[in-house]
């Protein structure tokens, strides 16, 4: 896999201009603006929000019964989900007023025991929104700060910022399109994906400015090192997301897992994201900056 993607950028890389290779990259993050703008004007929200940024109510009981027979049975009280966890079936609610609440909580009590009821009220829920909020900031402006104080340029600088910002904006609306919630773990992911893309993106604007060689020589070999970090990192997490998601299907003892199944595949969109956005946009920027007349070839020896 990791062969035949470096052989393939490298080449797509040497055979198009600079204009050709950003032209795609700012397509698909053009698109994931629109989606994720189009989703706040609708919903209040760029993403689907998850009990914990929304509020809720979870129920685990202890059943033979399906989940879809669960889910069909509490359908009058705004069910999210009802997913196997080994013998218990455990159901998503979403805010309701405390008449309904306490219905269900009855109705629940009534039905089944060895009963555990978990509530996150709207006001935590929109607490939680606001930290994760500040937390993407923070991260962003202190990897700004590192990026800049280790490139001293502002071109540089920018490109490795505006690979990451795309890679998260991209994450985001492959969430909103296929439906995964921002929850503690996919925000987890998302955090996580800013460091992979700085990783790759200092990788190649250090090999392009700090190393000899002509400019295609070292974007060559920033290619070689970087995907094989990335191909290693995705094997492991498609793995992680087949066992966490479809296992169960062949080992019923097996449960599935839902944090790891929806953290595996936010960090996998984002991933090939940054394959993307690191050697075509980052590259892009920094073989137009490195060739510019004014440097006199200095990056080009």
């Amino acid at each position: 896999m990791a062969t035949g993607l470096t052989e393939f950028l490298d080449n797509f890389v040497k055979n198009h201009d600079n204009r050709q290779l950003l032209a795609f990259p700012l397509a698909i993050l053009a698109v994931s603006l629109i989606i994720l703008l189009v989703s706040f004007l609708s919903s209040g929200s760029p993403v689907t929000l998850g009990m914990e940024f929304q509020g809720g109510t979870q129920i685990s009981v202890e059943t033979i019964n399906s989940p879809a027979a669960l889910k069909e049975a509490y359908s009058s009280y705004h069910i999210i989900d009802a997913r196997q966890a080994g013998s218990r079936i455990i159901m998503d609610f979403g805010v309701m007023d405390n008449e309904k609440q306490n219905q269900l909580e009855k109705d629940v009590m009534s039905r089944y025991s060895n009963v555990e009821i978990s509530q996150i009220g709207p006001v935590y829920g929109q607490s939680l929104q606001v930290q994760a909020i500040r937390a993407l900031i923070i991260s962003f402006i202190g990897m700004s700060i590192v990026v800049f104080l280790l490139f001293r340029s502002p071109v540089p600088s920018f490109a490795v910022i505006l690979s990451a910002f795309s890679d998260i904006t991209i994450a985001l609306g492959f969430m909103k399109i296929t439906g995964v919630e921002l929850s503690l773990g996919t925000l987890a992911a998302l955090l996580m994906l800013i460091g992979y893309s700085v990783d790759s993106d200092i990788l190649l604007t250090n090999r392009v400015l700090k190393r000899r060689g002509t400019v295609e020589e070292k974007v060559s070999r920033a290619i070689q090192t970087g995907v094989t970090m990335t191909s290693t990192a995705l094997v492991a997490l498609v793995i992680m997301y087949l066992v966490s998601t479809y296992l169960y299907l062949i080992i019923p003892s097996f449960t599935q897992i839902p944090l790891l199944s929806r953290i595996s595949i936010v960090l996998i969109a984002g991933l090939f994201a940054d394959i993307m956005n690191t050697w075509l946009l980052n590259t892009g920027i920094l073989r137009w900056y490195v060739l510019k007349p004014e440097f006199g070839g200095r990056y080009n020896r």
